[in-house]
């Protein structure tokens, strides 16, 4: 949600191998996840326009995008909102704040056998 974390984490991620495409918005995710196809999405929840539970709704309930992995990132760290994350959809959750070392190795758990 605040710019400075994503591009901290996508800097970080990126360092160690990864490709990476960003979205500011719930609605850009859909739309991009659509798009490219990746094999993981990181997703905060609380995102402009559309937050990032609806936007999770909308990337599992489309058939071309129902198996990329969800990761959600975020610092609604109470179990309930963990609850509502999974519940939405979402195949992981990591309170914030969180080491980027932490996300990138949550983040290769989830990566397909073989990818990097």
């Amino acid at each position: 949600d605040f710019e400075d974390n994503r591009v901290m984490y996508a800097e970080y991620l990126q360092f160690n191998g990864l490709r990476v495409a960003e979205a500011v918005n719930g609605e850009e995710a859909v739309r991009r996840t659509k798009e490219l196809r990746p094999s993981v999405v990181v997703m905060d929840l609380s995102l402009p326009v559309m937050d990032g539970w609806e936007a999770t709704r909308r990337i599992k309930a489309d058939p071309a995008t129902a198996n990329i992995r969800v990761i959600a990132l975020t610092g609604h760290a109470e179990p309930a909102h963990a609850k509502k994350a999974l519940d939405a959809g979402c195949d992981d959750f990591i309170p914030k704040p969180c080491l980027p070392a932490d996300l990138l190795a949550k983040v290769r758990a989830h990566l397909p056998k073989g990818a990097p």
